[in-house]
């Protein structure tokens, strides 16, 4: 099973002539081969390091599969008319055609490729999709600004002036 070898590195490498004379593959090194044994009767073995001199591998872990964490529940047309009608203070039957009116407007836009942006709701940029038998699957990235403490302010604020009624006053010619 001799070969012969050339002078060069890498063939020298591949034969195993650069091993030093007498060291045979998997034999401990110096530095461990010497290492003194366990007493008898202290219960703990000998630390054992691998070939290379580097530690013994730690024991394997086993890590749960993450799961996704849904902080709340989807929220659905009717909810959202709801809350519309409690945030702007206008009549249920009046709003309820304007949000369905403004869903249908965002759907139309992402189907067509359009990316959204829209201040409070954030900016919506669509990655992929694909065309299934039961409709088209849309991979989007949405980001949204961070919230600070001056922009929860400023809302807060605009809805205490504006008023439940959406009429303006009528001027005074005086």
């Amino acid at each position: 099973m001799a070969r012969e070898t050339s002078k060069s590195s890498t063939s020298a490498r591949r034969s195993g002539a650069g091993k030093a004379p007498g060291r045979k593959a998997g034999t401990l090194t110096g530095s461990t081969a010497g290492a003194p044994a366990a007493k008898p009767g202290t219960g703990t073995p000998p630390a054992v390091k691998s070939p290379a001199g580097a530690p013994a591998a730690p024991e394997p872990v086993v890590v749960a599969a993450a799961s996704p964490v849904v902080a709340a529940p989807a929220l659905n047309k009717k909810e959202l008319v709801g809350l519309a009608v409690e945030r702007s203070g206008v009549k249920k039957k009046d709003a309820k055609p304007v949000v369905e009116a403004v869903l249908a407007l965002l759907g139309e836009a992402v189907a067509g490729g359009r990316e959204l942006n829209l201040k409070p709701f954030g900016k919506l940029r669509i990655n992929r999709s694909q065309e299934r038998s039961n409709g088209k699957v849309f991979v989007c990235k949405l980001r949204q600004p961070a919230v600070t403490k001056n922009a929860a302010v400023e809302n807060s604020g605009e809805a205490g002036n504006s008023s439940k009624d959406p009429l303006a006053e009528a001027a005074s010619d005086g």
